[in-house]
């Protein structure tokens, strides 16, 4: 499979398929594709399909397979951003933000990672529950605004604001913190809690998460009488 990523700040990922080749992807993230490209729709099991649910995912994916020759598909970037390719390898998985992922090869298996402490998962602005890709093959991650990575070393920790977190190693922790200080809380104009990650491993930053964006144009709104 070959492919390329273009447009930003309003990407798409094309992909060109061999015959036989597949990619996976939420229902309704096709763009457009070739005539000979077959969709089949699955949900992976009443177990999976759960998992899919509690995380916000849609509970069905689908399979698009090139048939009889090459094959085009393409996905765009539900949001401005970027589009990154990530290499998935089996003592390599990589942990996402529920809206995140976009396509992948059809080697890339899914699963529901568990923030494992109440509090993170009830505060940390990322959920209970987020996106785990494991197998092999290449998986396509939707980035809101810019993307900025950095490499954990272990036991450095960083503090990010709610829905900055994009994508991180399965091998870096995440706990939350209060901010501290009341004076703080009631005018320094950010969350009540902050995301702690700690390494080792790579985590990958958003400069402009969807729900940031959304809340500023809610803020600009007229108010009603």
């Amino acid at each position: 499979m070959r492919y390329e990523i273009k447009g930003e700040p309003l990407p798409v990922v094309v992909c060109e398929l061999e015959a036989g080749e597949t990619m996976v992807t939420e229902a309704g993230s096709m763009s457009w594709m070739s005539p000979n490209m077959l969709m089949e729709t699955s949900g992976g099991g009443a177990k999976k399909m759960f998992g899919k649910l509690l995380s916000g995912e849609s509970m069905f994916r689908n399979h698009y397979t090139a048939q009889g020759g090459p094959g085009t598909i393409a996905f765009a970037a539900s949001f401005p951003g970027s589009i990154r390719a990530i290499e998935i390898t089996p003592d390599k998985p990589v942990v996402l933000q529920k809206r995140a992922f976009l396509a992948c090869t059809a080697g890339v298996e899914f699963n529901v990672f568990f923030q494992k402490k109440l509090g993170t998962a009830l505060f940390g602005g990322e959920g209970f529950v987020m996106q785990q890709l494991s197998g092999s093959g290449l998986a396509f991650v939707e980035i809101d605004g810019s993307a900025v990575e950095y490499d954990l070393a272990p036991g450095q920790q960083m503090v990010i604001d709610t829905g900055h977190i994009a994508m991180m190693d399965a091998s870096v922790k995440m706990d939350i913190q209060q901010v501290k200080g009341v004076k703080n809380i009631m005018f320094g104009g950010e969350s009540l809690f902050n995301t702690v990650v700690t390494g080792p491993g790579k985590i990958v930053l958003q400069t402009m998460p969807l729900s940031r964006f959304a809340g500023l144009i809610a803020s600009m709104m007229p108010s009603k009488d």
